[in-house]
């Protein structure tokens, strides 16, 4: 099984999406003479073997899905070993630093590897992932996930801390995504890593104070076109509304008169209403009212909040 191609067929070695239920997916690897326990049963690896990708696999007790892996669903159910990002930051981070396939691509923050997968998908077939983690068994996790995945010949895995050491890069990479807790302290050594033509770089930061260090310190080095964006994604439900067509008839056979128009006197004006049943003649005429149905988007109360600020920066010909 491969993230940079799609196959028809499930076979031993291959890491499956199982869905089993709303918001509850897990990835298998499948092995020869295997079992595994889901809420619905026991579901045997050898029995998904030359099964369709999408097929439904009968459970005593239910049925779930075999999905074939795509970075989307990776984050949705990767193992967890740092905080990650998701598809909302993923797809603005993946636009603003312009990824494109032959794009190089530096890493400082591998983490859990979920941008990590989206990236490759994006740079391949001709292009690269250069990631930085300075977590020893992080690197070598990723690494390993990454070889599973059929993606190694795409990336390099390096374990060291790019805020004390520096990336250690001289004109080689198109754009620079930084997860750090610092920011700032490598905005240098990124400036010396993109090409010489000019490059994109990107920061994501949870705090404001840390998006303020980093742009002092993106000026400084002289980055342009800076600016700084929150992902907020709401979900809308359609529903049907009713309504009560407004009849603005009302009153519509109403007299009146007012006296001592011109009079000249001082007196105020005094208006007089001739309304005979007027409140039979609106609930006769409300009655008569048609309802009125029509669609409405209506946003749903829980919503997912911050995440972080990812801050953007474009440095042209060094």
């Amino acid at each position: 099984m491969s993230f940079k191609e799609t196959k028809d067929k499930i076979e031993y070695g291959d890491t499956v999406i199982l869905h089993i239920g709303y918001n509850n997916m897990i990835p298998l690897i499948i092995k020869k003479g295997e079992t595994h326990q889901t809420k619905f049963g026991a579901v045997k690896h050898d029995a998904m073997v030359g099964m369709t990708y999408g097929t439904r696999v009968q459970c005593p007790k239910g049925w779930i899905c075999t999905l074939h892996p795509t970075p989307e669903l990776w984050t949705l159910c990767l193992p967890h070993r740092t905080q990650i990002l998701y598809s909302t930051d993923i797809s603005m981070i993946i636009y603003q630093l312009d990824l494109k396939p032959g794009s190089v691509v530096a890493e400082a923050g591998t983490g859990s590897g979920s941008l990590s997968h989206a990236m490759l998908r994006t740079v391949l077939p001709t292009g690269r992932l250069l990631t930085f983690e300075f977590h020893k068994e992080r690197s070598e996790k990723a690494l390993e996930e990454f070889t599973q995945h059929q993606l190694k010949e795409f990336v390099t895995v390096t374990h060291r801390d790019v805020c004390g050491e520096g990336f250690q890069l001289n004109n080689e990479v198109d754009a620079v995504f930084l997860d750090l807790p610092k920011p700032w302290e490598c905005i240098k050594s990124a400036k010396d890593a993109i090409k010489k033509e000019g490059g994109r770089l990107c920061t994501f930061s949870p705090c404001i104070e840390q998006v303020q260090r980093s742009c002092d310190e993106l000026v400084k080095n002289g980055f342009t076109d800076i600016t700084t964006v929150e992902c907020l994604a709401r979900n809308f439900n359609i529903q049907k509304a009713k309504l009560q067509n407004i009849n603005l008839d009302d009153g519509a056979g109403d007299t009146f008169s007012i006296e001592n128009e011109n009079s000249g006197e001082s007196n105020p004006k005094v208006m007089k209403m001739e309304n005979t049943n007027l409140d039979s003649k609106q609930d006769k005429k409300r009655d008569n009212n048609s309802i009125h149905c029509f669609s409405a988007a209506v946003p749903v109360i829980g919503m997912q909040g911050h995440t972080g600020f990812l801050t953007f920066a474009s440095i042209y010909s060094q």
